[in-house]
């Protein structure tokens, strides 16, 4: 694997607004809609997580963009409604006005519900192409469930939940990290699960992968939480101290920024050690473990 996070996440910027739907004149709002906080930037992690994944495992990338930017459709469905008032109530996105600021917000809502729904269109209009090839589908198929999987009610919805709660309420460690794991760490989860099985990884690899993913998505939510204590407005492209405002139930809230640095530190070393076995191989997904733990936006 010798590309880098940029090869990958130029590939998913080319092919972005490939599998947006055509939207009827009458309707082009909607469009616009979605298009605005598509391609107002961002890491595109997820996404290029699924394509090195699929990589890794020996696949074909070019076959597995439609599930990326499926991902990030689906990713950025949550950001917009994340952002409404009656979710966080944000202003900014991505150094940009949120969706709702700029389009009202029923027209975010139905941004992100279409955004939600073309990322399987997407995926579903691959699969047709793939009919006579039982072992391809097949791959599709469980790639598809793993993204379902994660954005819905056992991942990414359900964590939305119980972070929403728990807001104004100390909770407890375990509850802080079913939040995180859910909410943060399933479509990250996803991503990753899918791409191998594009790739049609082995069952121990899959294994080792779910492990280092894990640790990487709740080392990544932990870093959040601490940016949003100590980082800069500018360079995160949002406002800090929101979650304190808020009375979310962070690491640093709970367990103060010490520990919170600690536990990052163990997560990413946890991480680094799930792929040990692969070596050379599994350069790139070491190096953004560590990138992740040092990041500043």
């Amino acid at each position: 694997m010798d590309r880098t996070y940029n090869d990958y996440k130029n590939l998913i910027e080319e092919h972005l607004l490939d599998f947006l739907p055509n939207v009827d004149n009458k309707s082009i709002t909607l469009y616009e809609a979605m298009k605005y906080s598509l391609t107002a930037g961002g890491k595109r992690l997820r996404p290029v997580l699924l394509l090195a994944s699929c990589e890794f495992a020996g696949g074909d990338i070019y076959e597995a963009i439609p599930y990326a930017c499926a991902m990030e459709y689906i990713h950025t469905y949550s950001l917009i409604h994340d952002d409404l008032p009656a979710m966080d109530n944000d202003d900014l996105r991505r150094g940009l006005p949120t969706n709702h600021k700029v389009y009202g917000e029923a027209m975010a809502i139905l941004a992100g519900d279409g955004l939600l729904t073309s990322a399987f269109e997407a995926i579903h209009k691959d699969m047709m192409l793939y009919f006579d090839s039982a072992e391809k589908m097949t791959r599709r198929i469980k790639a598809a469930y793993e993204i379902a999987k994660g954005a819905g009610c056992r991942g990414m919805v359900a964590g939305q939940v119980s972070d929403i709660e728990n807001e104004n309420n100390l909770c407890s460690n375990e509850m802080l990290e079913y939040i995180h794991i859910n909410k943060t760490g399933a479509l990250i989860m996803s991503a990753v699960r899918a791409g191998l099985y594009l790739g049609n990884a082995s069952a121990k690899m899959l294994s080792d992968m779910e492990r280092f993913t894990e640790c990487l998505g709740l080392a990544y939510q932990i870093a959040d939480d601490i940016l949003d204590v100590v980082g800069d407005p500018e360079q995160l492209g949002k406002a800090i101290g929101s979650d304190a405002k808020k009375q979310k139930n962070t690491y640093p809230s709970i367990n103060g920024m010490e520990a919170s640095v600690e536990r990052l530190h163990e997560l990413t070393e946890a991480a680094v050690a799930a792929i040990a076995p692969y070596y050379d191989n599994a350069e790139f997904f070491r190096n953004l473990v560590l990138e992740l733990a040092q990041r500043q936006n």
